[in-house]
């Protein structure tokens, strides 16, 4: 019988473990994790903060699903060193544990950019459930919040709390809203909505200070503008956990490199999730995530399957609005595309094209197709014949072979 131990229990994580199980059911295949709670949704972390949801809500494998499965779960239970000549992992609490295989699916944590005074109370990040229940109490107490990051983290926790009562103001660096998932039309059309819905922008800003006594009073930027708010919440990106990985002598770059059996340089140890680059490539996705973690788990049990990448796809969860975005979205002009716009419903529809391969999209306000359009970019299915006719208000996408 093969022991298995799967340090992290986000979607990487667990999603390995149940796909070892299907291919080894006689296995012992533990869990360890510092969070409190099973298996949940990032996802829906905006709606908890709206007070639309709560933890349980968020909860997508209970523990009798571990149970059922014959799977140990040590939540609260972080791993704290390895030992790859002895194949054993310390836990923080002192104990320690026999692997056959290993895997690493310990997930990022916040960027946090260098800001004078970000100590101050009233600074949050938002990654974990533990995050979200600090944010959501502090802004029960306070009338306005500032989000330092326009991308898709920031502007849907900003939602969340903008439903929750608050006043809420972003702060983003570059020149556009979502500026690895819209150009410069269609960021546009959605900042006019999203302030049409309650929020203030500041555009090509750059931080520079946290105002207040001990805590946060407000923000001030490069420019000498001064933004008034009474919490901050910092969403400038996310970077691996790389601490365990570094101890092993694994081979890493922006993450832990693996191969396309998600494997590590290290016998025995595999690696998968926001954790690791594939081919030069770091995802930090959830799908990307998902399919690395059911690789792993089929080669850990002793299967022969492959990663071969991820289309980058993402999808904007801010209720009002349709949004969603993949692949090549072509800032700079570069390559063929056709776009159907309306400004009064804003609705902003972008295809791209290399020859009559469609290799990106935007679809704001009208995500119809959207599946179709995202099989045909991910199966490099040529639609040069139909170019004319995609964007068609009766067109019918079934014809993409989706």
């Amino acid at each position: 019988m093969k022991n298995y131990i799967i340090i992290g229990n986000g979607v990487a994580g667990t999603t390995a473990a149940e796909k070892i199980r299907e291919n080894d059911g006689d296995a012992k295949i533990a869990i360890f994790t510092d969070e409190p709670v099973p298996y949940y949704t990032r996802i829906r972390l905006p709606d908890f903060l709206a007070g639309a949801a709560g933890e349980k809500d968020l909860i997508l494998r209970k523990e009798s699903w571990y149970d059922e499965r014959g799977i140990e779960l040590h939540l609260g239970e972080a791993i704290e060193e390895i030992d790859p000549c002895k194949r054993k992992v310390r836990s923080a609490k002192g104990k320690r544990y026999g692997y056959d295989r290993l895997l690493l699916a310990t997930g990022g944590h916040s960027f946090i950019p260098p800001i004078q005074g970000i100590e101050k109370e009233g600074v949050f990040t938002l990654r974990s459930i533990g995050d979200a229940r600090g944010i959501r109490e502090y802004a029960s107490k306070v009338a306005e919040v500032l989000i330092i990051g326009g991308g898709l983290l920031g502007l849907e926790a900003g939602n969340g709390l903008r439903r929750s009562g608050l006043r809420v103001t972003v702060v983003e660096f570059f020149p556009r809203l979502l500026p690895r998932q819209m150009d410069v039309p269609g960021a546009e059309l959605l900042k006019r909505q999203m302030e049409g819905m309650g929020f203030t922008f500041y555009l090509g800003a750059k931080s520079n200070q946290i105002m207040g006594d001990g805590k946060v009073e407000g923000l001030a930027l490069e420019d000498g503008t001064c933004i008034s708010c009474d919490m901050i919440l910092i969403s400038a990106g996310v970077r691996p956990n790389l601490e365990l990985a570094q101890g092993l002598g694994l081979e890493i770059d922006k993450g832990v490199i693996v191969n396309d059996r998600m494997e590590t340089n290290s016998a025995s140890i595999y690696a998968a999730g926001d954790l690791v680059q594939h081919r030069d490539h770091f995802y930090g996705i959830w799908p990307a995530a998902e399919r690395q973690g059911e690789v792993a788990g089929i080669n850990m049990a002793g299967g022969e399957e492959l990663y071969e990448g991820t289309v980058m796809s993402n999808r904007l969860k801010v209720v009002g609005i349709d949004l969603v975005s993949s692949g090549e979205i072509d800032v700079e002009g570069q390559f063929e595309s056709l776009v159907k716009k309306d400004e009064e419903k804003y609705i902003y529809r972008k295809l791209i094209f290399k020859g009559g391969l469609i290799i990106g999209c935007i679809l704001l306000g009208d995500v119809s197709g959207n599946k179709e359009i995202l099989n045909a970019i991910e199966g490099k299915k040529d639609v040069a014949h139909l170019k004319g006719e995609i964007l068609e208000e009766d067109f019918d996408f079934k014809r993409l072979g989706g």
